[in-house]
């Protein structure tokens, strides 16, 4: 079976694990291919294609400054990953709560084992 091209939807743009470290930059605000490649450490041929897989699929916006090209984060074409990834949340937030409740009884056992440390020390 063929694969998808990158450019056929925003799930096969941000596979790529570079283009999604682009984003995460662009996400703290608009940049040049110039600002992308210094704070990366990437290639500039390398940055440009990927700048260019993730503008046509819709996930970054481009605007002309003089002779710079500002890229910039088009949050809503990311929407139907958001969407699908929160199919899963129910997996991560029974996790979490019971991380969070492995947490509490472990500080309250912690607690309680001061409060008899302490009530040793006062009785000696």
């Amino acid at each position: 079976m063929a694969r998808a091209a990158t450019t056929s939807d925003v799930f096969n743009a941000i596979a790529e694990p570079k283009r999604r470290q682009i984003l995460d930059y662009l996400a703290s605000g608009a940049r040049n291919v110039n600002e992308v490649v210094a704070a990366l450490d990437l290639a500039q041929p390398q940055v440009s294609k990927h700048l260019r897989v993730l503008k046509e699929v819709g996930v970054v916006n481009v605007r002309g400054s003089g002779r710079h090209r500002i890229y910039s984060v088009n949050g809503e074409r990311l929407k139907p990953v958001h969407d699908w990834v929160q199919t899963f949340e129910k997996f991560w937030k029974h996790q979490l709560q019971s991380i969070k409740k492995l947490a509490e009884e472990k500080m309250k056992s912690q607690g309680s084992k001061a409060d008899d440390q302490k009530k040793k020390e006062q009785d000696q």
